[in-house]
């Protein structure tokens, strides 16, 4: 019979069968999404754990996570919950996101996420209205070590129909109506809106291009990092298509040491050597700055004196 519950569990399947990971690790809210996530990979994944992580955002949040892990227990899952401190830069959904994946990176072999195809859609819509560049709106991986998402090609809905099969009640995050985050007012305003002017597909539609867009991204990494040149010769990099340019910065910036990259970040040190006009540095995250010295870029890592190359 293909119901809910069977759609889910084929997506599961058909991941562990393409990637055979030696160690599963499923990361539970207690939301529908990773309770359905959770109640398949026990089955098709013996020895599989759960991890519940508590942001401890909202009153009761201690309860809610011990909750979770108790389903996660009856399901045959071994689970532990992980209580994490959110703060930083960014607002609270993004801390909590860096707190999140921080507390799950350890984890040995792969970590199965619940994201779904309207979380990607989501994603896509946010990467599309911020200008995020194409690195955005190629959306989330459905395998990018450790993390693992079996269900991008499925809906919420059918989730949640999943956990009502299995006579499961999930935990209904509070903060997923709140309209003071972005995020709910795409998945309650700006989706329906967009489903009912064209025509619906609109989820199918955004994956797609997401799905189109990585696999573009995809080959100009490769065709970056066979690159001949030296990265930090502006004269080896100039007469390259800036797309391809700067992704050949990107990876030398990483290889730098460089925390993370926005696209408007790479925009600015590939200016460096494309609108050469005797700019100053560029900041970047982590307390580095790119320069261009003598016809050649330099990283000055912080705390560290600036670097002047001997000119050739």
């Amino acid at each position: 019979m293909n119901g809910p519950l069977a759609e889910v569990r084929t997506a599961v399947k058909r991941f562990l069968a393409e990637h055979r990971p030696d160690r599963v690790t499923v990361a539970v809210s207690g939301g529908a999404d990773s309770l359905a996530l959770a109640a398949v990979t026990a089955r098709l994944a013996p020895g599989a754990r759960a991890v519940v992580v508590d942001h401890g955002l909202q009153d009761g949040s201690a309860e809610v996570a011990d909750r979770a892990a108790g389903t996660c227990e009856g399901l045959g899952l071994a689970a532990e919950v992980r209580r994490v401190l959110v703060s930083g830069p960014g607002g609270p959904e993004a801390a909590a996101r860096r707190a999140r994946y921080a507390v799950l990176r350890p984890e040995s072999g792969v970590v199965l996420l619940g994201h779904t195809k309207d979380d990607q859609a989501e994603t896509v819509l946010l990467g599309l209205g911020r200008g995020s560049g194409a690195r955005s709106i190629a959306g989330m991986r459905p395998y990018d070590p450790p993390w693992g998402r079996p269900l991008l090609a499925v809906a919420r809905e059918t989730t949640n129909a999943a956990c009502a099969e299995l006579g499961l009640t999930p935990w209904v995050d509070p903060h997923n109506s709140d309209p003071a985050f972005t995020r709910v007012r795409l998945r309650r305003e700006v989706l329906p809106l967009l489903e009912d002017v064209l025509q619906h597909g609109v989820a199918d539609a955004l994956a797609r291009t997401a799905a189109q867009l990585r696999e573009d991204c995809d080959a100009l990494d490769e065709i970056a990092r066979r690159f001949a040149g030296d990265p930090r010769a502006a004269d080896d990099l100039h007469d390259h298509p800036p797309a391809l340019r700067r992704r050949v910065l990107r990876l030398w910036l990483l290889d730098a040491g460089v925390p993370e990259l926005s696209d408007s970040h790479l925009r600015r040190v590939d200016a460096l050597v494309g609108e050469w006009r005797g700019q100053g540095g560029v900041w970047l995250p982590g307390g580095f700055v790119a320069r261009r010295v003598h016809g050649r870029l330099v990283v000055e890592r912080p705390d560290e004196p600036p670097v002047e190359p001997v000119q050739s």
